[in-house]
């Protein structure tokens, strides 16, 4: 009996030490990495953009996810970078104005994501340019360091770049240039060789941008850290163009937003979700396993909570000191744009714009001239109407706005309605008459034909300007002669 015992009793120790040998250690945490492609918007060639070459974002894309129906919360860097940082919209924390000078800290306890994951163990770093720009003033730094090499052993890390090569002045690619006729320029643009030329400029630098990222991703393979590092490769606002960044259509707030994670993530997905960047914050968060302090504005990317968004909402608020003010709310089908100050025209006077932009210069020349067609034209009236609503299934280009079409009266009040409530859920405090009555001069036109024609010479030899060469952008040049100078 005693020998029964015994057997039975070191059966049962061998048993259990069996199993906590078979126990699985707990996986280890990913690291993340975020990489920022600035004013930039569905132009690469896995999205379709005729005429530029992008391998590696494209390889990127087939390893992982490209969304579709992807936007920010604002057509411009501060405020779309607030939303980011945060994971909330950008007017819900007080960070919608661009350019804020008295900023102000975070609201309700609010932190940024970086500081939540540091303190969830996780080595934040800021890599490669570090531009923040961020529209609310700091407790504590945003990053630990500057490289993920500088993180204990085995410590998960955190790690944001930001590659500026897309940001006006654009930069010529010595490897591969790009003729302008193998672009294609949206309608709303004039066709000419300046335009075209112009365009394939920015084409040329997101392909610099794309070898830049190359070496990035480069690196996680060669540490052997690719399998379980999350990666995106997304925008923070639109393309810089006249009706891209700064304003509410789809060219000022479609930006792409790539993810892979091989370990988690399965290749070669293409997702029409409804998504916005401030879901970015959220899925980071999620993945890391941090709750923050308050629930986020934005939804995990990577667990299904998407699939059944309906709408996505964004907002423009004063862009330099050019003060104007608009809200959006589209749906895979229609977009409908509420003008909060339909009194002010589109293109008023903005200094950034005015000195950045060769086809603004050739929009107000020929507008002035009567040879835009009717479509291009609208976006140069004195005016806006208080609403634009667009069918984008028949209209994707957004030039037809049937706001006032009563078989769309039912499509406008829904989504009026659905605009109204997010405004009040983000704290929206609209237009005060003090805001109505500021920023720059609201003259227009901003200049007058011969004055445009000018700066039109002074943009041609730098748009067709060839490599090496040692003209110079005239953006100074233009700057002192600009409506604030007068």
């Amino acid at each position: 009996m005693k020998t029964i015992i015994k057997s039975v009793f070191y059966s049962v120790l061998l048993l259990a030490g069996n199993t906590s040998c078979t126990k699985k250690a707990p996986a280890p945490k990913p690291n993340i990495v975020w990489i920022m492609i600035e004013d930039w918007g569905y132009q690469f060639s896995c999205y379709g953009e005729k005429g530029v070459y992008t391998p590696n974002i494209d390889k990127f894309a087939s390893e992982g996810i490209r969304y579709t129906n992807s936007f920010c919360t604002a057509p411009v860097c501060s405020p779309s970078r607030s939303a980011m940082m945060t994971g909330f919209y950008q007017n819900y924390i007080g960070a919608n104005q661009h350019r804020t000078i008295n900023k102000k800290p975070l609201p309700y306890g609010i932190k940024p994501i970086t500081n939540l994951l540091e303190e969830a163990g996780y080595f934040t770093c800021f890599m490669a340019t570090r531009k923040t720009d961020l529209n609310f003033t700091l407790e504590k730094d945003l990053y630990q360091g500057d490289d993920w090499s500088e993180r204990a052993e085995g410590q998960p890390f955190f790690a944001q770049l930001t590659f500026p090569v897309t940001h006006r002045k654009w930069h010529l690619d010595p490897q591969r240039p790009i003729d302008l006729n193998d672009v294609e320029l949206p309608p709303y643009y004039p066709q000419t060789d300046l335009a075209k030329r112009d365009w394939a400029n920015g084409l040329e630098s997101v392909q610099i941008a794309d070898r830049q990222i190359a070496k990035v991703l480069e690196r996680l393979d060669k540490e052997g850290l690719a399998d379980n590092t999350l990666v995106f490769i997304i925008g923070d606002n639109g393309r810089c163009m006249p009706r891209g960044k700064q304003f509410l259509y789809d060219g000022g707030i479609q930006v792409p937003i790539l993810v892979r994670w091989p370990a988690k993530i399965k290749p070669a997905q293409v997702n029409d979700d409804m998504v916005t960047t401030i879901d970015i914050s959220k899925t980071i968060l999620d993945v890391a396993g941090v709750t923050p302090p308050h629930p986020l504005h934005g939804l995990n990317l990577l667990d299904g909570s998407t699939k059944d968004r309906k709408y996505i909402f964004a907002a423009r608020d004063k862009m330099d000191n050019t003060h104007d003010a608009m809200r959006a709310i589209r749906s895979k089908d229609y977009k409908l744009i509420h003008n909060l100050m339909p009194e002010r025209a589109w293109c008023q006077f903005n200094n950034y714009k005015e000195k950045r932009y060769p086809v603004l210069a050739l929009l107000n020349v020929m507008y002035m001239k009567g040879e835009l067609t009717p479509g291009q034209a609208k976006f140069m009236a004195p005016t806006k109407p208080e609403f634009e609503l667009f069918d984008l299934k028949n209209d994707p280009w957004e030039l037809n706005n049937v706001a006032d079409d009563p078989k769309f009266k039912n499509v406008k009040m829904e989504m009026l309605t659905e605009l109204n409530n997010w405004r009040e859920l983000i704290k929206d405090q609209g237009v005060t008459d003090e805001f109505r009555a500021g920023g720059w001069p609201s003259d227009y036109p901003t200049r007058t034909l011969e004055e445009w024609e000018s700066i039109l010479k002074l943009w041609n030899p730098w748009v067709f300007r060839k490599l090496g060469s040692e003209i110079k952008d005239p953006g100074d040049e233009i700057e002192k002669t600009s409506l604030v100078k007068r």
